[in-house]
């Protein structure tokens, strides 16, 4: 999934990232213990269950190997010295906000929401109002039960502020915990629908590569050594203009941050409109080239309901921007 390394289950902050502390280095008379015991103990504003989620959100490095992924239950050697970005709190208790939702599903347990491109999932420090969880605190209101004793929605996985598409939210911590679980084993169903430039030469494929912080860019994620484990499947649906750019469907096995955006730009193809990881050819029509955002869609999501054991799929169209997208790139 373009999903977001993030702290959704800490009870106390939602966290955006500042500047990083660094721990001494560990030496022959460290005593040997977990990482995550090692940094909660060198950094004690934190506890030790937020060290582990700043870990598990990549929050954390090893100096000697910036790519690499760390656990929290590595064990400190001698000579490491560890980076941490530490957060910046923001308020866990956002205001409930009469924003319109396009509900496909709802029950006492979970919604299915299609989330329009724009819309933040969660408050941050750079978005405080006007998020997914701001509208779903107005919605349910008293049918939340809750997440960890706190009356808010359980986010089990984000898409990108500017990608659009489907989303499933938990309304009490039964639900968050069976449907994190279908997320962990990779029994989710998740379909993209994306646009991309170049022609793709193969009518099917997968795209391995492990994924976590670029060690150029931490704004950016890459394909690097000791990062996650990320596989994306793909399908080719139709090629535009002789070549120009190309329809794909995207199925995801794993769900990290900017995957799809990721591995398509590392095979050549990266997505029309993404500011981030595109490079625009030389022959692209200025409808595409200057497309507002990335034209990626997260148009299927097929799970089972954790209360029942049904199994559930959703489908939501191309939204109205990249519908026109396709429309002017069928008629080149």
């Amino acid at each position: 999934m373009d999903t977001e390394s993030d702290f959704d289950d800490d009870q106390d902050s939602v966290y955006t990232m500042s500047a990083p502390l660094v721990t001494p280095k560990v030496t022959e008379d460290t005593p040997k213990m977990r990482l995550d015991k090692f940094l909660a103990e060198t950094f004690p504003q934190f506890s030790r269950s937020q060290m582990t989620r700043m870990i598990e959100a990549d929050a954390v490095r090893l100096q000697s190997d910036m790519t690499r992924v760390l656990s929290p239950d590595d064990k400190i050697k001698p000579g490491d010295v560890y980076e941490l970005t530490p957060p910046d709190a923001v308020s866990a208790n956002p205001e409930p906000e009469d924003i319109p939702l396009d509900i496909l599903y709802e029950d006492d347990d979970l919604l299915v929401v299609n989330k329009p491109a724009g819309l933040v999932v969660h408050p941050g420090a750079g978005n405080p109002r006007g998020t997914l969880v701001n509208a779903l605190l107005a919605h349910c209101k008293e049918s939340l039960s809750g997440i960890g004793g706190v009356k808010r929605p359980g986010i089990v996985h984000r898409i990108d502020k500017d990608t659009s598409g489907i989303l499933v939210v938990a309304k009490n911590d039964f639900a968050h915990r069976r449907l994190s679980e279908q997320f962990a084993e990779h029994t989710i169903e998740r379909i993209y629908q994306a646009f991309v430039w170049g022609y793709v030469q193969k009518t099917t494929g997968v795209i391995i590569g492990d994924i976590g912080r670029s060690p150029v860019n931490r704004q950016k994620m890459a394909i690097v050594p000791h990062g996650k484990k990320a596989v994306t499947h793909y399908e080719r649906i139709t090629v535009f203009g002789g070549g120009v750019a190309s329809h794909i469907q995207c199925i995801l096995e794993t769900g990290r941050t900017h995957q799809i955006r990721v591995h398509m730009a590392s095979v050549g193809h990266s997505l029309i409109g993404d500011p981030v990881y595109g490079v625009i050819p030389r022959t692209a029509p200025d409808f595409a080239k200057y497309f507002p955002r990335q034209a990626l869609h997260a148009g299927f999501l097929g799970f089972t309901h954790p209360r029942t054991d049904e199994r559930l799929a959703f489908e939501a169209p191309l939204p109205d921007d990249m519908q026109d997208l396709l429309d002017n790139l069928s008629a080149l």
